[in-house]
C-alpha cells in the first residue's frame, strides 16, 4: 500500500468517511489521539456504519481500548441499514437511528466540564480502528 496522505488528526476534519490507514498512520493517530483525549473530562461518540451491529461493535471496541465502563443502549433500532449511533459518556447512553447518506467511520468529541474548554472533534477514524489499537489506545 502506498504511503497514507493521513499524518494527524487534523488531517482527518476534511473527510466525509474515514480513510483507509497504513500501520504506521494508524500508529501516529493513535498517538495524537490518546494526547489529545486526555485533556477532555468526558466524551460523545459517534458511528457511521452499515448496521447497528457494526457500530455497536465499533463503540465497544473504543470503551475497551480507553477502558470506559460500558454505556447502555436506550434506543435502538430492529431496521436492516445503514445507522448513525450517538454515545453520551457523561450520560452512559447510546442511541442507534437508521440513517441513510452519511459516511462510515467514528467521531469522538471531547467536552470539558465547564464552557471555559471548548468541545473539539476527532475523526472520522476506521470501524476497526480501537479493534486494533488494543492496550497502546489508552490515555
Amino acid at each position: 500500500m502506498t504511503q497514507s496522505p493521513i499524518t494527524s488528526l487534523g488531517d482527518l476534519a476534511r473527510l466525509r468517511g474515514a480513510p483507509e490507514l497504513s500501520t504506521e498512520a494508524a500508529q501516529r493517530l493513535r498517538a495524537e489521539l490518546s494526547e489529545a483525549m486526555a485533556s477532555a473530562n468526558w466524551f460523545t461518540v459517534g458511528v457511521m456504519a452499515p448496521s447497528a451491529t457494526q457500530a455497536l461493535a465499533a463503540l465497544r471496541a473504543l470503551e475497551r481500548s480507553q477502558t470506559w465502563e460500558p454505556m447502555t443502549v436506550v434506543t435502538g433500532t430492529e431496521e436492516q441499514g445503514p445507522v448513525f449511533l450517538k454515545a453520551n459518556q457523561n450520560g452512559g447512553s447510546i442511541r442507534i437511528r437508521i440513517e441513510h447518506g452519511l459516511g462510515e467511520g467514528i467521531l469522538i468529541t471531547g467536552h470539558g466540564d465547564d464552557e471555559s474548554q471548548p468541545s473539539t472533534t476527532w475523526g472520522p477514524l476506521p470501524l476497526t480502528f480501537f479493534h486494533e489499537a488494543g492496550a497502546d489506545a489508552q490515555h
